[in-house]
């Protein structure tokens, strides 16, 4: 981690005091929504694992779905199957393995290429969490953290296809605190995270850059501070400042609906 004075408040929270508010938002959330509660769906990684506990403290209403893949690692699976037992939901999850479907959409699109293949499967759990979501009127609970919404590290329609996204204010760094925090297997909150849409991919080497580098960045950058500022203020190199402000900004439209073009 980039060790700075004017860093002393990011990573340093009340992370009791956030728990509450979020579990509290999201109750709220989820009555003034009219729905009855919500569903999440577990990967085994950091943020679906905050995601899923806070949720089960929001109501009694949660679902859990765990949507495993070929590239899914053994130890992911595992980690979801304990995380869910952890949160009294045994018996309110359901596991499906997602590789015929993938198959079946892979095939008709005629493709192998494993970016567009990784897709399919990140929207096809997106399908299936609505569908559930749809059939018992829950709301689909969303895991994106900070991180991940500003340098657009999700798939359009994919896990970035939710209702709502209670740590979605939150950089990475901060939720692997709250995970701590919220008690959560050590080996969770530590593992690398990774989308698993293939083989050994990892988030931070398709970033090319760890959270713990990118996130002091991506803070200063929404403080409003200029390139030259914070590759003074970090002592981090002016090129990675510039690739990590680029990042934020051609992923903008990830973010934000479908442009409607107004008629003049």
């Amino acid at each position: 981690m980039i060790s700075n004075p004017t860093l002393k408040n990011y990573l340093d929270l009340d992370y009791g005091k956030v728990t509450d508010y979020l579990v509290n938002k999201l109750r709220d959330y989820i009555r003034d929504s009219g729905k009855k509660g919500g569903v999440v769906g577990v990967s085994g990684g950091i943020d679906s694992a905050v995601t899923a506990t806070l949720l089960s403290r929001a109501t009694q209403n949660f679902y859990f779905l765990i949507m495993p893949s070929n590239s899914t690692p053994q130890q992911d699976l595992d980690d979801a199957l304990h995380l869910t037992e952890m949160l009294n939901g045994k018996d309110k999850r359901t596991i499906i393995s997602i590789d015929n479907i993938v198959e079946n959409f892979s095939n008709v699109v005629n493709t192998r290429d494993k970016l567009i293949v990784g897709n399919i499967k990140a929207r096809t759990r997106m399908i299936l969490l609505y569908a559930f979501a749809q059939k018992m009127d829950y709301l689909v609970i969303g895991t994106g953290d900070k991180s991940e919404l500003l340098l657009g590290y999700f798939t359009k329609y994919g896990d970035g296809g939710v209702d709502v996204l209670p740590i979605g204010d939150l950089f990475k760094t901060q939720v692997r605190k709250l995970g701590e925090y919220l008690k959560l297997p050590s080996r969770i909150v530590s593992k690398p995270s990774s989308p698993a849409l293939w083989e050994g991919q990892t988030a931070e080497g398709e970033l090319g850059v760890s959270y713990e580098v990118a996130d002091p960045i991506l803070y200063l950058l929404e403080k409003g501070k200029s390139d030259l500022e914070i590759t003074s203020e970090l002592g981090v190199n002016s090129d990675l400042v510039r690739r990590i402000r680029t990042m934020v900004e051609r992923s903008r439209h990830k973010r934000l609906p479908p442009e409607i073009f107004k008629l003049p």
